[in-house]
């Protein structure tokens, strides 16, 4: 595309943009002869000119965006220029040193270093090379920090799997397109995890296979930094590192109390520093000085830690080793198959393994592994969830609140469809605002709308169809499948047979014991608000947990 119909286009949308800015400025400086008129007339004048700021920082965002696609495709062509000029008979020595002076001149329009520089080409020539991603950027539809996510997440991808990825998030009319929230409509964080997860679902090198190279170059680095402190970081296997953080946030939340200054934050480093070296205590604020109300140190070993529960996301097919499909460790992300299989199977009762149907990608169940009323819910709410539903939080501790959409006392129920995850601040925030939370159901989260009517649309997982084995389905439909003694329709499709039979050939978890037998004075769980004492008590009793069938199962596929 040359300079015409490529910078051209963006100028205009920038001219545009311009034009709106002013009209934003142009009615609010008159809005001080408005408010003489506007004594009497119900017209607020504060709060006009507070929307008009809000209104300004979206146009100012958009103007950002446009301005940066001139800025790539200008760094983009200005390299092409420079090679379409070198002679062809060049040198590769001559090739490289014209790249690294029209590098070096664009650092030096930009006042910025040369490393910084180079970056900037690529990722822009990667950016300006996928269409879709470029038109969003032009169009203001994304920042900058969104199509530098898209450059650094397709480096290793071939043209049709960079172009694959960006048209799920970018085309609608692709097939299985990326649901909920537009890729500019969140926070860069989140959009660089759900691209993330799609690239390694879709890689074309297993995970398996990288996890391997990953895993090679684990390592520990220590940093000094400013005001005798120092940086200290571990590079480890996902579930390693999930682990870590979960256990040291778990032990935190049992040493909070009321008699405990220090906050979450910093509690996490003190009891990590103390495991490592051995000590058995939590030492205070400083290294030899006693945090206020801490009376010194306290003992790990006698601090009522709750237990970390983390959801396992992974394939049927994936969990009994017909694939190494990649599982979702919550609060992680993508995992290895082999690793997902040793979470759910090799003892780690903290983990519950969550089966998705191979049809869809859509959830099925959640292991069952205790008793607790509220348990599967919650579970279920953090699967769907994945984090705290607030727009652009990123908060995915396990201990985020589950709230009540419609409040308890104004007749709103406990289940899924009224129910979202909440970190503690936006779950105040909730409460003391006029922020509003939308509908839920029981695959998505609830929108939000602000208090000055904006709506923001929640972010949704991407199901997807699940691999299926090699060699596992015919090309055709499967004619008189039998499936639990029912002989199918012929035009029944294969993998709704063969799942059908993959479903019957699996145990039913037995249903728990109860405790006590039912009786009269027995309250009803349902009839409960949830802050009754009672779920306290009910919460600290000590459960015996039952025996995981899964690994019991067995693939059974009879066709006649």
């Amino acid at each position: 595309m040359g300079i015409g119909g490529g910078v051209g286009v963006v100028l205009e949308g920038v001219r545009a943009s311009v034009a709106a800015l002013d009209a934003l400025t142009f009615e609010d400086q008159n809005l001080d002869d408005a408010a003489l008129t506007a004594v009497g007339s119900g017209v607020d004048v504060l709060q006009r000119r507070y929307e008009i700021r809000l209104e300004r920082l979206e146009v100012a965002a958009r103007l950002e965006a446009q301005l940066a696609a001139v800025k790539a495709r200008d760094a983009a062509e200005a390299v092409g220029f420079q090679e379409a000029m070198t002679p062809p008979d060049a040198s590769v020595t001559d090739c490289t040193y014209v790249r690294m002076s029209v590098v070096e001149e664009i650092a030096g329009v930009l006042t910025i270093n040369s490393a910084a520089a180079g970056a900037l080409v690529e990722q822009s020539r990667r950016v300006c090379s996928l269409p879709l991603a470029f038109g969003a950027l032009a169009a203001g539809a994304m920042s900058w920090q969104h199509a530098r996510i898209i450059a650094d997440e397709t480096e290793g991808l071939d043209g049709s799997g960079a172009a694959a990825l960006v048209a799920h998030f970018f085309d609608p009319d692709t097939p299985n397109p990326a649901r909920g929230a537009a890729p500019g409509d969140l926070v860069p964080s989140r959009f660089r995890a759900k691209v993330r997860s799609w690239r390694e679902r879709h890689h074309p090198e297993s995970i398996q296979k990288r996890h391997a190279k990953g895993a090679a170059d684990r390592r520990m680095e220590y940093t000094p930094d400013t005001d005798g402190m120092a940086w200290l970081s571990l590079y480890l296997p996902g579930d390693t590192a999930c682990a870590i953080w979960n256990r040291t946030t778990a032990t935190a939340r049992g040493l909070q109390g009321p008699n405990e200054e220090r906050t979450l934050t910093q509690l996490r480093p003190d009891i990590a520093a103390s495991l490592l070296l051995g000590a058995g205590q939590v030492p205070g604020e400083g290294s030899t000085g006693t945090a206020p109300g801490t009376q010194g140190v306290t003992g790990i070993g006698k601090v009522p830690a709750p237990r970390a529960d983390v959801l396992v996301t992974v394939p049927v097919f994936a969990l009994l080793g017909l694939t190494d499909e990649p599982a979702m460790l919550d609060g992680f992300g993508p995992i290895p198959a082999s690793m997902a299989r040793k979470l759910v199977a090799g003892g780690a009762d903290s983990f519950y393994r969550v089966l998705v149907d191979p049809r869809d990608g859509t959830p099925l169940e959640i292991g069952r592994k205790n008793y607790r009323l509220t348990g599967p819910i919650k579970h279920w709410i953090r699967m769907r969830d994945t984090k705290c539903t607030f727009p652009g939080c990123t908060n995915k501790t396990p201990d985020n609140d589950t709230d009540h959409l419609q409040a308890w006392e104004h007749g709103g129920t406990t289940d899924v469809s009224n129910l979202a995850q909440l970190c503690p601040k936006h779950h105040r925030l909730k409460h003391h605002s006029q922020w509003t939370p939308g509908p839920a159901n029981k695959n998505e989260p609830p929108g939000w709308t602000s208090p000055t009517g904006r709506h923001y649309k929640p972010e949704q997982q991407d199901a997807e169809p699940t691999h299926w084995p090699p060699g596992i389905l015919p090309a055709h439909a499967v004619r008189g499948a039998v499936v639990a003694g029912v002989e199918l329709e012929a035009s029944a499709p294969a993998e709704d047979a063969l799942w059908r039979q993959l479903l019957a050939s699996m145990p039913l978890w037995p249903d728990p014991p109860v405790e006590e037998p039912p009786g009269e004075d027995e309250p009803d769980p349902g009839d409960l608000c949830p802050t009754d004492p009672l779920w306290d008590e009910f919460h600290g009793r000590f459960y015996n947990l039952p025996a995981d069938p899964q690994a019991d199962w067995q693939l059974l596929l009879h066709l006649r």
